[in-house]
């Protein structure tokens, strides 16, 4: 199966041009911006955006879809806005078996663009139609595919590497990584369409109820690749969002391990603000003993009593928290607190008191500080 690439939409977008001697640009169905061209030199500030922004605004899409573009088989024209330094544009739907898939833009600089004209160059936008609906017919086959291959069964994974690797888009034996995209607070969480034209070619997404999976090949920087995919989802919707990314894996059919650890940093992240918004497994130190086994058993290991009666008194959990994050350093966690040195002093004591433990023991001070780090990510 051919996989489309952005020539194709880009030749097909500059015959458009060349055809009615307009600027024309060409957008999926979410307002993505996927190629665009300049015959004329037209130039507004929704188009100036979409090109600079590679996207248009919500409330652009409204105000355009309000014109029944997303209904229509025929090229509509929409008004100018002097106000707003809007000029008038034509759009011609971009539809394949009665589906819009895209908008081919064409704007009216000068003078009214000829209705034969337009309706010659509908061909044209019928043929961004198919390739659209056939490059979503690939996703939505790619999508498919990554879920399976990060599936816990080894022989749906097993299958779900050859066929990617057979597509070419990642060979078999090349490292990748698994990183996810998740909300901060859950019920923030919203599936929202990323813009998968301003990612690699090679990443693949698999959008889930709760989160979006995202499989990235070397060479590409993972770090990068998350940054990026954390601007798109922002650019949909406005929460307060967290990647996690999972360590490298030689082989592709590794990746649902690469994946579990990508859950994980991303649960460390959402419960430390420290490792937001971007939690890398590698970087997680004590941490990582979350995949060490069960929650209920961990709690059972790290939550002594001592810790427990420590947590009723959120004072004191700050206080020797931070204290036992500055390594010991009074000065330091006096200063982080903005207490005086005989208050911390004082509040440690309580501590003592409280825990039974001995904060000058390195034993207790590490069997103190492990519980009070993992407490909140294991109840």
């Amino acid at each position: 199966m051919a996989t489309l690439t952005t020539d194709h939409f880009q030749d097909l977008v500059d015959a458009v041009s060349r055809l009615a001697d307009a600027s024309a640009t060409l957008e999926d169905r979410d307002f993505n911006l996927v190629a665009f061209a300049s015959q004329s030199g037209g130039l507004d500030v929704i188009r100036e955006r979409s090109i600079l922004q590679r996207r248009s605004s919500p409330e652009v899409r409204a105000w355009f879809e309000g014109f029944g573009i997303a209904r229509s088989d025929r090229p509509v024209r929409t008004p100018a806005d002097p106000e707003h330094g809007v000029l008038p544009r034509v759009c011609l739907p971009a539809r394949w078996n009665g589906v819009t898939y895209g908008y081919v833009w064409l704007l009216e600089a000068g003078a009214p663009l000829d209705d034969e004209l337009l309706n010659g160059a509908m061909h044209e936008a019928a043929r961004a139609g198919a390739l659209l609906a056939q490059q979503a017919r690939v996703r939505e086959r790619m999508e498919e595919r990554l879920q399976n291959l990060l599936s816990p069964e080894r022989t749906v994974a097993e299958e779900a590497a050859e066929e990617i690797a057979a597509l070419g888009l990642v060979e078999r034996d090349r490292p990748v990584a698994v990183m996810v995209l998740e909300a901060v607070s859950a019920e923030d969480w919203q599936s929202v369409p990323l813009n998968l034209w301003r990612l690699p070619r090679s990443v693949l997404a698999a959008a889930e109820t709760d989160h979006i999976s995202l499989l990235v090949p070397e060479p590409h920087s993972v770090a990068d690749i998350g940054n990026r995919a954390l601007e798109l989802y922002r650019e949909r919707h406005m929460a307060d969002v967290i990647v996690g990314i999972g360590s490298p894996r030689e082989d592709l059919a590794e990746a649902r391990a690469s994946w579990r650890e990508a859950r994980l940093a991303a649960r460390v992240g959402r419960a430390v603000p420290a490792f937001r918004p971007s939690a890398a497994w590698a970087d997680l130190g004590i941490y990582r003993l979350l995949a060490c086994g069960p929650q209920r058993e961990l709690r059972d290991a790290v939550v002594d009593p001592a810790v427990r009666r420590l947590i009723e008194e959120p004072d004191l959990l700050l206080t020797v928290q931070t204290y036992l994050d500055h390594a010991g350093s009074a000065q330091q966690t006096a200063a982080a607190l903005s207490i005086h040195r005989q208050t911390l002093y004082h509040r440690l004591e309580k501590v003592e008191r409280l825990t039974g433990l001995d904060l000058s023991d390195g034993r207790d001070r590490l069997r103190l500080h492990l519980g009070v780090s993992l407490a909140p990510l294991v109840g």
